[in-house]
């Protein structure tokens, strides 16, 4: 059905425009689940400040100092990473969301898998290497 515009009623809103653009509401339900994985990122970076602050904590004969400044200093590291880039992939995602375009690759997942790989493996060999 036509409006008196000549533009179909059933058209999708925002479509088009100058620029060819799309500035239409996304469904909720992307938008929620875009919500859902921002707060994902942020409890990650909690358990790995949490993390962090308990290896800092060890009593003495567990690690060595430096090993457990190490450790704990690559795990708070880690926690600043995954909060300080939460929101700007939230909002990146959200952009492509509502212009209809393909959703961004998450930098920030390589990163913190292999960060914290990294302080499983150093963990490892301090364990190893502790008499």
């Amino acid at each position: 059905m036509s409006s008196s515009h000549g533009v179909s009623d059933d058209a999708p809103r925002g479509s088009g425009g100058a620029h060819g653009r799309s500035d239409s509401e996304p469904d909720p339900r992307f938008t929620l689940a875009n919500e859902r994985t921002f707060l994902t990122w942020l409890s990650t970076s909690l358990a790995l400040s949490a993390a962090g602050v308990a290896m800092a904590a060890l009593p003495g004969r567990v690690f060595e100092p430096w090993m457990r400044t190490l450790l704990a200093v690559v795990l708070v590291l880690l926690a600043a990473l995954a909060a300080g880039l939460a929101y700007p992939r939230w909002r990146r995602v959200q952009r492509a969301l509502r212009g209809g375009r393909p959703l961004p690759a998450p930098a920030i997942a390589p990163l913190l898998g292999y960060g914290v790989a990294a302080v499983a493996v150093l963990a490892l060999v301090f364990i190893l290497l502790t008499p």
